[in-house]
């Protein structure tokens, strides 16, 4: 009956989620087009903080945001809610594989955001996107990237991608490091539910954390670091470590 009980309860909150995300399809579509940047930053942020809040998810903002931009956010990839949870702390723009442009209903709304999308196999895509990361850089915009290039499940931090550096580094623009995490919000141990990795299907991973205990998104902003004359490769490597230090401080 217990389990009866939680997949019920688990089956009510996936209602409420879909419902909040038609509501989110409807305002890009029809909404969108007449509010200013500062209105579309407003709209998503309290979007995405309902959206978590639906999902049984606190939301922990450790540090200070930035204010404004320019400014290159680089945070570990957990999980499909990384974008919502950072978009609840502070809107940015994203930078992302293709593929989710097809995810379903997620791949409408990362694009009504903003996102900027990269065919990372393709060299050739890869400089446009890094050509476009600078010219909104230097326009004020805040970025956000997930320099690992795919999830990982949260314990362990894999290597950084250094080449969406090269747009911070050609719009003299700061790279601020930022650490994710899940955790069971009674415990604060850490949560694997959300995660999306290796064999795990979207679907699969949703209805896991629909039926996970409460959790809390943990998301922790360092300090904003310039290139100080490094390249593209060695900067990764510092905001790795800088990651890694936030992660095992929260």
């Amino acid at each position: 009956m217990h389990r009866i009980g939680l997949r019920a309860h688990a089956s009510w909150k996936c209602v409420r989620v879909l419902l909040h995300i038609v509501t989110g399809l409807c305002s890009a579509a029809f909404v969108f087009p007449r509010l200013s940047a500062a209105q579309k930053e407003e709209r998503i942020r309290a979007w995405a903080l309902v959206l978590i809040a639906r999902l049984a998810i606190k939301l922990i903002v450790v540090g200070e945001p930035p204010t404004h931009g320019p400014v290159l956010l680089a945070a570990n990839h957990i999980s499909w809610l990384d974008i919502v949870v950072m978009l609840a702390a502070r809107p940015c723009r994203f930078v992302s594989k293709a593929d989710v442009r097809h995810w379903p209903l997620v791949g409408t709304l990362a694009t009504a955001a903003g996102t900027l999308f990269i065919e990372r196999e393709s060299r050739r895509d890869a400089m446009r996107v890094v050509h476009h990361m600078a010219e909104r850089l230097q326009t004020g915009d805040i970025l956000a990237i997930f320099p690992e290039g795919t999830t990982s499940n949260g314990v362990d931090l894999l290597p950084f991608h250094a080449n969406l550096f090269q747009a911070a580094i050609s719009a003299h623009a700061p790279v601020l490091p930022v650490a994710l995490r899940f955790a069971d919000a009674a415990s604060g141990e850490r949560s694997l539910a959300p995660c999306y990795i290796d064999d795990d299907t979207l679907l699969g991973s949703i209805w896991r954390t629909l039926t996970a205990p409460p959790l809390c998104a943990v998301v922790t902003f360092g300090e904003p670091q310039s290139a100080q004359g490094r390249d593209r490769r060695a900067w990764a490597a510092d905001v790795r470590m800088a990651v890694a230090g936030l992660r095992a401080g929260s």
